[in-house]
């Protein structure tokens, strides 16, 4: 085996536990508006200092909950003709099940990227 092929070492504990709470913080949307966007960020620009692996979950976390509020936004245009409900639901469930295997891979120091997801911050 090279060197290139070697298994990276898994992120202590800590920079682990600050990578899932950037994918959880998409949580405070649940009681502020737009907070699954604001919680990933503040974090992420709080600790993306402190880690390559926090940065790169931090971004991955605020890129997908970006695309989760377009898509809600979208959603909720299209309830004019009813199609919007159903898919919001869709929306919901989704980011709900994926920001939570998010966060879990994080956390075992594992790096997750989400599908459908759109990569605005870089």
């Amino acid at each position: 085996m090279s060197d290139s092929q070697l298994p990276l070492p898994k992120p202590d504990s800590e920079i682990r536990q600050w990578a899932m709470f950037c994918h959880f913080a998409a949580f405070f949307g649940l009681i502020f508006p737009f907070g699954n966007v604001l919680g990933p960020l503040i974090i992420w620009q709080i600790k993306k200092e402190a880690d390559p692996f926090i940065d790169a979950q931090g971004k991955e976390a605020l890129n997908f909950q970006i695309t989760v509020s377009i898509a809600a936004m979208i959603c909720m245009l299209l309830m004019v003709v009813i199609i919007g409900f159903p898919l919001m639901v869709l929306v919901g469930v989704g980011a709900l099940v994926l920001t939570i295997i998010g966060g879990m891979k994080a956390n075992d120091g594992l790096p997750y990227r989400y599908p459908f997801t759109w990569r605005l911050v870089k």
